[in-house]
């Protein structure tokens, strides 16, 4: 049974940083697209970081130059460094794994999500 469990969230005061890590199990992870979202409340769910399986990283303009993902396929994990934080930044965040082929997606979960406060 596939299952994402995501840890290392907490509080931070603006400007400091936090790293999340996301570890999967009964997935063949090397295969998956990982990526890392948050949801604020009252906003929708937002793409912060994407890896594919090859390594190829992508962020939205709001974290560029903040936010670093990063994976280990050995360990399963799936990481996420976050630098100058800011309270812009509070939300819940989730792990999500895919594999997508030619013919259509082959796996696509989520983990349940650790919260994420940067606050003075």
């Amino acid at each position: 049974q596939a299952r994402l469990v995501e840890s290392g969230g907490g509080s931070v005061q603006p400007g400091g940083s936090l790293g999340l890590s996301c570890v999967a199990s009964g997935i063949s992870f090397s295969a998956y697209d990982m990526a890392w979202y948050r949801q604020a409340p009252g906003k929708q769910r937002e793409l912060v970081a994407s890896i594919t399986s090859g390594g190829a990283t992508n962020y939205p303009d709001s974290v560029k130059g903040r936010f670093t993902v990063s994976r280990d396929n050995a360990k399963n994990r799936v990481y996420l460094q976050m630098n100058s934080l800011n309270p812009e930044d509070t939300a819940v965040y989730s792990c999500h794994a895919i594999w997508q082929v030619s013919g259509g997606t082959l796996g696509d979960h989520w983990g349940q999500g650790t919260q994420v406060t940067v606050s003075s």
